[in-house]
C-alpha cells in the first residue's frame, strides 16, 4: 500500500541552497508536539559541557544545519531516496544547561523520550559524546539493551576523571553498559587509536566483550571487511549508529576537540556506512564537530555528509517506497 509522504526537503532548483531558513536537509522544521506523521526526526543537541580540554562543539548543530543546504535527493550510489521512503523532520534543538552538566542530562533525556513516546527515530548532530548517553536512556528498551556501531578514535569508556567525575565525553559508554543500556558484546568500536593516560585504559571495554579495530587492525581488513564484521556483531536487534568525527583523520575533520593522527579516511567511512544498510538503526548521531577549530567549514560539511549517509540507511529500513 503506498502511503503519502508529507515532508520534502525544499529543492535547490526552487529556492537557491544560500537562501531560506537553515534547516537540517532543507527539511520542514517542526516542535516535537507537531510530528506526529514524521518518521526521522533530525535533531540539534548544541552543549559541549562533557568535554575535558577544548571546547567548540557546542556551536556543531548550527553549522551542520548550514552545510546540509549542500546535501540533495538521491544517493549517487545506492539509490535511495530517503524523503520517498519515510518523513523526515527538523525537529530543533534540545533545551541545554551550558553552566549544569546533570541538568542538561536531563534535559536532553526528556526531549528524546518524548520523540521517542511518538515512534520517531532520532538522527542528532552534537555536541560532544556524552550527549548519546542521555539519548540512549530516552530510546533504549528496558530489557533489550541496544547494540552500537561506533566509529571514534577513541573508546569512551573510561570511568572518571580527576577527583570522581563520572560524566564526560570519554565515559559515555562505559555509563551506557553499567546501566543496562548497551550490550557490549554486540558493540563493535572501529579506528580507535591515541595514547592512554595509563596502560589498563582500555582493557575495562574488551573485559565486557566489545569487539575493538584499533586502527592498526582496520588498514590491514579494510573498510569492506570491517563492514561486514559490524553486521555479524550487532546482528538483528535494535542498533545505534554513533559517528564521532575525530575517527576520520584530521585532514579530513580538523575542526574536532580531540584530533588523533592516522585515521580512516571519509571515502572509506561512507563505504563502512553504506555496508550497514539493512540493520535496525533505530538512532544515530554524529558528534564532536567544533567550528572554533573549523576555519575553512570543511569538517561542517563531513558531518553532516555522515549523518546524510546513516539519514539514507534509516529511511531505506523503513521503507514506505513511495512516488
Amino acid at each position: 500500500m503506498t502511503e503519502k509522504i508529507s515532508f520534502r526537503p525544499i529543492s535547490g532548483t526552487v529556492l537557491p541552497r544560500f537562501a531560506g531558513i537553515p534547516t537540517f536537509m532543507r527539511l520542514p522544521h517542526l516542535a516535537v508536539e507537531q510530528a506526529d506523521e514524521v518518521d526521522i526526526g533530525l535533531i540539534g543537541v548544541p552543549w559541549d559541557g562533557g568535554t575535558t580540554n577544548r571546547p567548540g562543539a557546542r556551536h556543531g548543530p548550527r553549522q551542520m544545519r548550514d552545510a546540509s543546504t549542500l546535501m540533495r535527493n538521491v544517493h549517487h550510489v545506492t539509490g535511495i531516496r530517503p524523503y520517498r521512503s519515510a518523513n523526515c523532520a527538523d525537529l530543533g534543538d534540545t533545551s541545554v544547561n551550558p553552566v549544569d552538566l546533570i541538568d542538561t542530562l536531563d534535559r536532553v533525556e526528556k526531549f528524546f523520550a518524548d520523540v521517542h513516546a511518538k515512534g520517531i527515530k532520532p538522527l542528532t548532530a552534537g555536541g560532544d559524546h556524552l550527549i548519546t548517553l542521555p539519548i540512549m536512556r530516552a530510546i533504549a528498551d528496558t530489557g533489550n539493551p541496544l547494540g552500537m556501531v561506533h566509529f571514534d578514535a577513541h573508546t569512551d569508556t573510561w570511568d572518571r576523571y580527576f577527583e570522581g567525575h563520572k560524566y564526560t565525553h570519554g565515559t559515555p559508554f562505559r555509563r551506557a553498559i553499567e546501566e543496562g543500556l548497551l550490550d557490549p558484546k554486540r558493540t563493535i568500536q572501529i579506528g580507535i587509536r591515541g595514547g592512554l593516560y595509563t596502560a589498563e585504559d582500555k582493557d575495562w571495554g574488551l573485559a565486557q566483550g566489545i569487539r575493538v579495530i584499533e586502527i592498526e587492525e582496520y588498514f590491514d581488513l579494510g573498510p569492506d571487511k570491517v563492514a561486514a564484521l559490524a553486521r555479524d556483531i550487532v546482528g538483528d536487534g535494535p542498533v545505534y549508529v554513533s559517528f564521532d568525527v575525530d575517527g576520520l583523520d584530521p585532514v579530513y575533520a580538523p575542526g574536532t576537540g580531540t584530533p588523533e593522527i592516522g585515521g580512516f579516511s571519509t571515502h572509506d567511512a561512507q563505504k563502512m556506512l553504506r555496508g550497514l544498510r539493512g540493520l535496525d538503526i533505530v538512532g544515530a548521531d554524529v558528534v564532536e564537530v567544533s567550528p572554533p577549530f573549523d576555519q575553512s567549514g570543511a569538517t561542517a560539511v563531513v558531518g553532516v555528509t555522515m549523518m546524510w549517509e546513516i539519514l539514507c540507511l534509516m529511511a531505506e529500513k523503513i521503507g514506505r517506497d513511495t512516488d
